[in-house]
């Protein structure tokens, strides 16, 4: 059985619908774990009324992603688990996507594998993986790449968010949990995808397994949407920012090559300041 892991920090309208929409599956071979990281919108009162079946664990407001993840990840762990999923409360699945994920983990079961991404709005693909080249500093889209007839399957990539990430047992149990410490809030699934690689587990995006997410409601969407120094400030330096350079650095250091390490810190840092102003 998967056992899905969902962090938590109010907005429970998108959480109510999350669920929902896992209530709908066709494969009902799943638990979930909703780590509430300190809610004051009624958000526990809602999971408890409403959703019974989910099991709900609580923080205090000062885990953040990273760390509520994890959280949820040592209990389904404790409990036998051999797959954990990571899936984030902003977004609703496809009817079939448990059962697409069950199809493609008896093909690749010692692979993480990621969902691909459509938007809710308009009900078309949006993100399908990544593939980094450090040396040149860029990455590739996949999606961008496929031509539609090919965008179904599994396709392999090397690195891929927490939106839907099936993690195997054997993962946690080579590399360990995310690093909470150095990656609090972004960033982490990220690096743990490129741990995770670097020790030889695949990574892949499952073109089958649906994902509806809501880019316009992102914080940090917002937070470029209204341009001024404190955002522009909170972008850069804030844990929950988006171009945060802390998190880049670190992330850098320990991922990338050492002889790329300049050169990709120096673009990384203009796209970050300068990619605010301009989009």
């Amino acid at each position: 059985m998967i056992h899905i892991v969902i962090p938590v920090f109010n907005r429970k309208h998108f959480t109510r619908e999350c669920l929902l929409s896992l209530r709908k599956q066709s494969n009902t071979s799943f638990s979930v774990i909703v780590v509430d990281d300190g809610s004051t919108d009624g958000t526990a009162d809602m999971l408890r009324e409403e959703f019974p079946e989910v099991k709900v664990l609580f923080g205090d407001g000062g885990l953040f992603w990273t760390a509520s993840v994890n959280l949820g990840i040592k209990d389904a762990l404790q409990h036998g688990a051999e797959y954990v999923m990571t899936l984030n409360n902003d977004l609703e699945a496809a009817p079939d996507f448990i059962e697409n994920t069950y199809k493609w983990m008896k093909e690749k079961p010692e692979a993480i594998i990621g969902a691909l991404e459509m938007d809710a709005a308009t009900r078309e693909p949006a993100f399908g993986g990544e593939i980094i080249d450090f040396k040149l500093n860029k990455v590739r889209h996949l999606l961008q790449e496929l031509p539609k007839e090919q965008q179904k399957g599994i396709h392999q990539v090397s690195q891929l968010p927490g939106r839907g990430l099936l993690i195997p047992r054997a993962v946690f149990e080579k590399i360990g949990l995310l690093d909470q410490d150095n990656f609090p809030h972004y960033v982490a699934d990220y690096d743990f995808t490129h741990t995770a690689l670097r020790n030889g587990f695949e990574l892949y995006c499952n073109y089958d397994a649906k994902i509806y997410t809501y880019p316009e409601e992102s914080g940090e969407r917002k937070n470029r949407q209204s341009k001024s120094l404190k955002n522009f400030y909170n972008h850069l330096f804030d844990i929950k920012g988006g171009g945060n350079l802390r998190d880049f650095t670190r992330f850098t250091l320990k991922n990338c090559p050492g002889p790329y390490i300049p050169y990709y810190l120096a673009n990384g840092y203009a796209r970050r300041i300068f990619g605010y102003m301009l989009k």
